[in-house]
């Protein structure tokens, strides 16, 4: 079907493509497939989240280490003043610590090992935190050891 342009007066062409019977050519080839670009594509999401999975891996190897042993001091030191009977011949009966300085005992133990554990440089502060504990859940404040390990803890304490 032909239209004629009003401007003109000549033919305006088909409304549609119509398919041409008379020319011989054959027609053009498809476009290449989209093979190449998926694969390009699928590719570049793979090598990206790799990378980017190793940068949050290795960023998180210290993340937490200074605060764990910041927070271990801290609770070291709501656990308050303990007794020192090791320079008493016969020391004489201590009262016994309440259950909240124990809680916050073990809690300075545990968050001095998860930073010793993630970073090394903190197993010092994790030893001696570790010897106080051992002193105080056994109640034997005359432990010569145990005293030592709470001076070097609270010493680390004071140069994180």
């Amino acid at each position: 079907m032909r239209t004629v342009d009003p401007g003109t007066g000549a033919d305006a062409g088909p409304d549609f493509d119509e398919p041409s019977d008379d020319s011989g050519e054959v027609a053009a080839p498809l476009p290449h497939s989209r093979r190449l670009l998926v694969l390009s594509a699928v590719a570049g999401f793979v090598l990206g989240g790799s990378v980017l999975g190793l940068l949050w891996g290795l960023s998180g190897v210290h993340a937490g280490a200074l605060e764990d042993a910041v927070a271990a001091c801290q609770a070291l030191d709501r656990v308050g003043d303990l007794p020192d009977t090791s320079r008493d011949a016969r020391p004489s009966l201590t009262p016994g610590l309440t259950a909240e300085r124990l809680h916050r005992m073990t809690a300075a133990r545990e968050l001095a090992a998860a930073a010793a554990q993630a970073n090394a440089n903190y197993e010092p502060l994790a030893d001696h935190i570790d010897g106080v504990s051992r002193m105080v859940l056994s109640v034997h404040f005359n432990d010569i050891s145990g005293q030592r390990h709470l001076i070097e803890a609270k010493e680390i304490c004071a140069r994180i």
